[in-house]
């Protein structure tokens, strides 16, 4: 396997070479055979790297410990589940997933451009091959995952604890890669427009879905993250404002404001040298958190300990700031928009807004997460930024920018008569007045949570009118149905619906953040206590042995203020070979507007006297539905729009379907 493996990746290398070379080149002397060959390499680019990440995978299976990555990432007693996951365990082998799902975007980016082919193609597939030679060359030079050992071990060590303490970690950084890797098809086509010169406009258009569905990939990814640490780490919360959690937002943030100003650049032409701007800020933003938390940079429990492609992380986020914005430079005269922002109050005008806050939350969060590394390499001293600096800095750029959410989609593009759009604002004014002046009532006087919830139902209800209302003027209009007037203005829709998925979360968090209890008690077997209206007993300490781990589980009875006996509690405590500190688990009892949640940090006297600790989290349950409803939303504005048959009055099936609207291209230089 290491021999086949070494040999996959090593033609990978030549591959893609020859890939971006014959795609340049192509373009630039105008050969589509040679781009057509470049075009076809991408499968068997594929198939090599896919050969690599399967003789890893069947190595662990078998237990091939002459595999030092196998020594060390799996043991006999692992379960076959999570030798499959020890694949992504450290980070040699994570390198090679990544390889791996980076050729198969590349592979998407030929099978879609299969017939249709935009003169920014080319330049994009040399690109896309160029970033896979880095990835590629991680994997031949400073990491090897196929490096073999001279005195094999007869076991090994075994995954890190809390890769196997949870099976989402099956999900989580699968669908976080799928989100960091996506937005090279973006960066690719962006660095495209700007070769081509005359593509501008066209590369923003081909990429909004591609892009759409990379913020899919990563909410997902985020929202996994959040529900893992919630369920697995056993503090009580879901976001720790942990540096990599932090730069893993980052992109995130930044793409969703390429997705709102995209729709200024499709429309009026505005906002071209920004959107060029995003995308690579975007994909260096990914580079830059790849750095962090694979170059030893940072500690943390997300983070890769030993590592040695630091130094080669940092100097291809440097070669990408150089290229990229040099491009920019280079572009600059052809990148000023024509058109204007004709009005404040306009939908242009408050994208622009949109897009200015988000830039200003991640130059926050950017500032708060480098600033100690910055102060550690000036002065050799560490120094922390906590939650606190986040959440008061944070808290009033967040409330105004759902205050945008709220009143853009009901804004006019270009001018606006200012009493007609007063007046469509007045709906979501009023129910966010009334939602302060009910809070205030009830007694609430945190000012953030009123004002979070306040704009979260200003939001839901302003999104929620304009959907009802475009679709009872779509049935008196040429429509005449519900469902065809859906199915027309989908990508609308979806937009509205994602912004109340987002109300949705925010009310989970302002609710969670500001209603949570917690305490700490230590209790002997069949002691009780009474926390937030509930009995809590100690009543049982379980000691199982599995084959990869000793399981201590405590069974703590639980009864209601009713006196209604609800089902046990079972936070436990998992002991690793590996690992010196026992891992523990929550146990969490969910409901629709509170989670009771429990854990355990340490037994004495061999389990009959354990310290627990309790938490009330009203609303947390609404933050997994809001999410879920943001990316359901989110695919479905990214779906391809359905192409008619040819004979029909509507556009020919050989247009792109990546745009709302038939896209020209001049191919000029």
């Amino acid at each position: 396997m290491d021999q086949l493996g070494r040999f996959a990746l090593l033609l990978g290398v030549i591959l893609a070479t020859y890939g971006m070379v014959a795609a340049a080149v192509g373009a630039r002397t105008r050969r589509p055979a040679l781009v057509d060959s470049a075009r076809r390499t991408s499968f068997v680019l594929l198939a090599c790297v896919l050969t690599a990440n399967v003789a890893m995978v069947i190595a662990l299976l078998q237990n091939d410990f002459a595999i030092r990555y196998v020594a060390e990432n799996s043991s006999l007693e692992t379960p076959v589940f999570f030798k499959v996951l020890s694949l992504w365990a450290a980070d040699d082998g994570s390198l090679l997933l990544w390889n791996l799902i980076l050729s198969g975007y590349i592979t998407a980016v030929a099978l879609r451009f299969r017939k249709y082919r935009p003169v920014t193609f080319p330049y994009a597939l040399a690109v896309l091959n160029a970033v896979q030679i880095f990835y590629l060359i991680l994997v031949n030079g400073p990491s090897r995952p196929f490096q073999t050992l001279a005195n094999p071990p007869a076991d090994g060590v075994g995954p890190p604890a809390l890769l196997q303490n949870h099976p989402l970690m099956a999900v989580h950084p699968p669908f976080l890669y799928l989100g960091f890797i996506g937005f090279t098809v973006p960066f690719a086509f962006g660095i495209a427009g700007l070769l081509v010169g005359g593509g501008s406009d066209h590369w923003a258009a081909l990429t909004r879905r591609w892009t759409l569905m990379v913020w899919c990939f990563l909410s997902v990814g985020l929202l996994l993250g959040a529900l893992w640490s919630y369920s697995v780490l056993g503090w009580g919360g879901y976001w720790a404002w942990d540096p990599v959690e932090n730069v893993a937002l980052l992109p995130w943030l930044v793409s969703t404001a390429f997705l709102h100003s995209v729709m200024l650049q499709e429309r009026r032409g505005i906002a071209r040298l920004w959107n060029v701007v995003l995308v690579i800020g975007a994909f260096a933003l990914t580079t830059f958190g790849t750095f962090l938390t694979r170059g030893a940079v940072l500690s943390s429990v997300h983070t890769f300990s030993q590592t040695g492609v630091g130094p080669a992380y940092l100097g291809f986020l440097a070669l990408v700031l150089v290229v990229g914005f040099g491009l920019v430079a280079w572009r600059l005269p052809t990148l000023r928009s024509p058109a204007k922002i004709d009005s404040a109050i306009s939908r242009e005008a408050a994208f622009v807004g949109n897009n200015v806050l988000l830039l200003v939350v991640t130059g926050i969060i950017l500032l708060g997460t480098t600033f100690p590394l910055v102060v550690e390499a000036i002065t050799n001293r560490q120094v922390t930024v906590g939650g606190p600096y986040f959440q008061q800095s944070l808290a009033p750029v967040f409330l105004l920018l759902l205050i945008l959410v709220a009143g853009a989609p009901l804004l006019p593009w270009r001018v606006a008569n200012k009493t007609s759009a007063l007046r469509r604002l007045r709906l979501p004014g009023a129910v966010g007045g009334v939602t302060v002046i009910v809070l205030a009532l009830a007694g609430i006087r945190d000012v953030y949570a009123i004002a979070g919830f306040a704009l979260a139902a200003a939001v839901a209800v302003g999104n929620g009118a304009e959907i009802a209302t475009g679709l009872m003027a779509a049935r008196r209009g040429v429509d005449r149905s519900w469902w065809t007037a859906l199915r027309n203005g989908r990508r609308r829709y979806a937009g509205l619906a994602v912004h109340i998925g987002l109300a949705i979360v925010v009310v989970g968090i302002a609710w969670s953040s500001t209603f949570a209890l917690q305490t700490e008690v230590t209790l002997k077997q069949g002691q009780s206590t009474v926390f937030a209206g509930y009995t809590l007993r100690y009543t049982a300490l379980r000691n199982v042995k599995e084959p990869q781990r000793q399981v201590l589980t405590t069974q703590v009875a639980v009864t209601d203020s009713a006196g209604t006996r609800l089902g046990p509690l079972h936070p436990s405590l998992n002991l690793y070979p590996s690992n010196s500190e026992p891992i523990g688990t929550p146990s969490i009892r969910h409901g629709v507007f509170k989670d009771l949640y429990s854990s355990v940090i340490g037994l004495e006297q061999n389990g009959k006297s354990a310290t627990f600790r309790f938490f009330v989290n009203p609303g947390v349950t609404w933050i997994w539905v809001g999410g879920a409803i943001m990316v359901l939303f989110g695919l479905l504005a990214a779906l391809p729009a359905r192409r008619r048959r040819k004979g029909s009055d509507s556009a020919d099936t050989t247009k792109p379907a990546d745009d709302s609207r038939p896209l020209v291209e001049t191919g000029a230089n």
